[in-house]
């Protein structure tokens, strides 16, 4: 079964957008948004806090559980397609066998 992970740069709108899309194909087992485990080592006294790299789109990392292959395949093309009309970049992560 491949477990597809995907990371979405973008707001919460779009990432949510994007679940609800994964949600409704046909065969997904299951579409979960991990946590972010890499701490952020933001300073509230840093002299780049408050620029625009600080405050920009949001980064939320999906796992999506597929069938097999054909429909991991689906999976990238919807999300590809969708990405493209919100404009929102989305990364995928070398998928992996369960």
């Amino acid at each position: 079964m491949p477990l597809l992970r995907l990371r979405i740069t973008g707001n919460d709108d779009d990432a949510r957008a994007i679940g609800n899309l994964l949600i409704s194909l046909d065969g997904i087992e299951r579409v979960e948004e991990v946590a972010d485990l890499m701490p952020h080592m933001d300073d509230a006294d840093s002299s780049s806090a408050g620029l625009p790299d600080d405050t920009g789109p949001g980064v939320h990392e999906l796992e999506i559980d597929a069938p097999n292959a054909a429909t991991a395949n689906k999976v990238r093309e919807a999300v590809e397609a969708l990405a493209f009309d919100l404009d929102v970049l989305v990364e995928f992560e070398a998928e992996e066998e369960r």
